[in-house]
């Protein structure tokens, strides 16, 4: 059984999220050939590693004299640690930070067999190799120098942690007003559709033969709005009065929705670039295209300086 105090029990946490965080950082840099800084948080440390270092330690206590037990809880309990994070992760912030929709045997994207295989390996890897010596060199540091350097992590951290979960939170907001306002172009663009239909004596507007992208709904939208123009212009008893103001009003709904998504793709926010641009593999179903929009964003802008 492991005897550790609060602080041990915390500094260990720390330990092992920063751990986590080298381990991670190293492979999907060298991976992209340029350094990532990965996780949600901007500082080196990456909660998931701690949490599942810490869940292993607890779920393995029992079992600490079979090797066998120690296996199957780390699998149960890191698949349910990464079940429970992931789900809560994607309906908080709407997009997911890991994805095993491409693995065999996964369930909703968030878990996978091979990972949950993988996790009782790391179970025991923890508990019989890695865990001893980082134990030993923690008894080996007089505790007064744990606690200082624990506490002045733990206000670094949780300063970190809530800049972090802000700017989620904000991302979150930014992908659902892009998305918004694209709903609203379309429903500008049908009922522009219908408008021309009815000038052209067609009673039935043309339905769309596919989804646009956002950036050729705003093209299609212009141009709809040009041919109108075009025959107000050359034909002005064609449109009624009514029928005008219509179209000035869709014309000004339009300029608003445009101008709010520029506004939602400058992405000010060093936090939220800093999110995107950390975890390059972030996925949302839902939100997939404004989320891309804003990955390239943030690319252009990098770029820019």
């Amino acid at each position: 059984m492991y005897h550790y105090s609060a602080i041990q029990w915390l500094f260990f946490f720390y330990f092992y999220c920063f751990f986590g965080w080298v381990f991670e950082s190293t492979y999907v840099s060298l991976k992209s050939r340029k350094f990532v800084n990965r996780g949600f948080m901007r500082g080196p440390f990456l909660p998931i590693y701690g949490s599942g270092a810490i869940m292993m330690l607890v779920v393995s206590m029992p079992f600490q004299k079979n090797i066998f037990l120690t296996y199957i809880a780390g699998c149960l309990g890191a698949t349910a640690l990464e079940l429970v994070t992931g789900m809560t992760m994607e309906a908080l912030f709407k997009v997911r930070y890991w994805d095993y929709s491409n693995q065999r045997f996964n369930y909703k994207g968030h878990i996978c067999l091979s990972s949950t295989i993988a996790w009782g390996f790391l179970t025991i890897l923890m508990t019989e190799f890695v865990h001893k010596g980082v134990e030993k060199v923690v008894f080996a540091v007089p505790s007064i120098i744990i606690t200082v350097v624990t506490i002045v992590l733990t206000e670094y951290i949780v300063v970190d942690f809530t800049l972090s979960f802000k700017a989620a939170m904000d991302l979150r907001d930014v992908l659902i007003g892009l998305e918004k306002a694209k709903e609203e172009m379309e429903r500008i663009q049908k009922r522009l559709d219908v408008l021309i239909a009815v000038a052209n004596d067609d009673r039935a507007a043309r339905k769309q033969e596919r989804s646009m992208r956002a950036d050729e709904l705003m093209d299609s939208i212009e141009d709809k709005f040009s041919t109108l123009k075009e025959r107000i212009k050359l034909n002005p008893s064609e449109f009624v009065e009514e029928v005008r103001e219509e179209i000035m009003e869709l014309r000004s709904k339009y300029s608003v929705e445009k101008e709010h998504r520029l506004q939602f793709r400058r992405l000010r926010g060093y936090y939220q670039r800093s999110q995107l641009k950390g975890n390059p593999t972030m996925y949302s179903k839902r939100f997939e295209e404004a989320l891309e929009e804003l990955k390239k964003a943030a690319a252009e802008k990098r770029k820019k300086g």
